[in-house]
């Protein structure tokens, strides 16, 4: 059986496992049936690249040696890290206002469903909690990941905030934008979930418990999400929604992206003029403008420069990670996966 097969089989006993604890708490059959319906939605269908990345790091950590035991426990808590995303994605797409997801309408637009999907998001944070404490309250590292993942997800939070303060839907205001600015919004919107969380999950049930060892990973897997959420704007603007799985949105959100902060650096007046008077505003002319002048700007061009001079970064900063305190190959798996993604 190959890793993802392995990893995805488990999914069906997790959750019931956990409407199992549900039904502790009497509740009726309709509850049941909707939060089961809510996770079947919500949870499974991505790429799982998170999940499996925290089976890929341990089984590199332990040197190929795992028991099943351990790939299990692994397995959970990839999941885990699946569920923190379908928290944050069931929340993020009422936010945004968002159509797809996974090539599905996004849970709050399905019939009957509405603003109730932000107590659905509460839900899939909690369940993670549960799985926690299921197959590691008797493990040493239990306390350490319960304060990874409480850490994470304020971290992941307050990245959203900077997202939304910055570049609210209604009001464009280009003065609050700024490459920095959106490098400091991927570092803790993105970054610290999406690709530390993964890692350090398989580094504490690896029983490494070296301050040093965790801010090397940060060195080189905070740089790392940086460059994958750029690849993420770049995607939503040039992808291809039948190969992504979603319908990108992000200038009629009026998203503090890469693209938009490159073309502000690089337009004339008259350019910039446009992108004031069209971004941020939900109509499919606007929309056509400002890609328009991300074509003149030859902003494909621009990425693909910064995709080539982020992974000789990255590739760089793997190279001066003590191999003692992390293995190289924990952090050349993740490079593999993204390096010239199309989804």
């Amino acid at each position: 059986m190959d890793r993802r097969t392995a990893f995805n089989e488990l999914f069906d006993k997790l959750q019931a496992e956990f409407i199992d604890e549900i039904r502790t708490y009497q509740m009726p059959d309709d509850a049941i049936d909707w939060i089961t319906r809510m996770i079947n939605h919500t949870v499974p269908g991505g790429k799982m690249n998170r999940g499996l990345s925290v089976v890929d790091s341990f089984l590199v950590l332990s040197g190929g040696k795992a028991t099943e035991d351990e790939l299990v426990k692994a397995r959970v808590l990839g999941w885990c890290v699946e569920w923190l995303q379908a928290f944050f994605l069931v929340a993020d797409d009422i936010m945004d206002q968002s159509i797809t997801r996974r090539n599905k309408p996004c849970w709050y637009r399905v019939e009957g469903v509405g603003p109730t999907a932000i107590n659905d998001s509460f839900i899939l944070e909690s369940a993670i909690y549960f799985y926690l404490k299921k197959y590691f309250r008797q493990e040493p590292y239990y306390v350490d990941l319960l304060e990874l993942f409480h850490e994470v997800t304020l971290q992941t939070e307050i990245g959203q905030l900077l997202d939304l303060i910055t570049a609210p839907e209604d009001h464009v205001d280009f003065t609050k934008f700024s490459l920095d600015k959106y490098k400091k919004i991927v570092l803790y919107k993105t970054a610290f979930y999406s690709f530390y969380l993964p890692v350090a999950s398989a580094m504490r049930m690896s029983g490494i418990t070296s301050e040093t060892a965790y801010q090397q990973a940060k060195s080189v897997l905070l740089p790392l999400g940086e460059y994958f959420q750029t690849q993420d704007d770049y995607l939503d603007c040039y992808g291809d929604p039948e190969v992504i799985g979603k319908i990108g949105t992000d200038i009629e959100d009026n998203k503090c992206s890469w693209l938009i902060n490159k073309a502000l650096e690089k337009a004339s007046p008259e350019q910039r003029k446009l992108l004031e008077e069209n971004y941020g505003k939900k109509n499919a002319d606007s929309v056509a403008v400002v890609k328009q002048i991300y074509k003149d700007l030859k902003l494909e061009e621009s990425y693909k420069a910064y995709e080539e001079e982020s992974y000789a970064l990255v590739r760089k900063l793997i190279d001066q990670v003590d191999e003692k305190q992390v293995k190289h190959d924990v952090f050349i798996a993740f490079v593999d996966k993204i390096y010239k993604r199309t989804k």
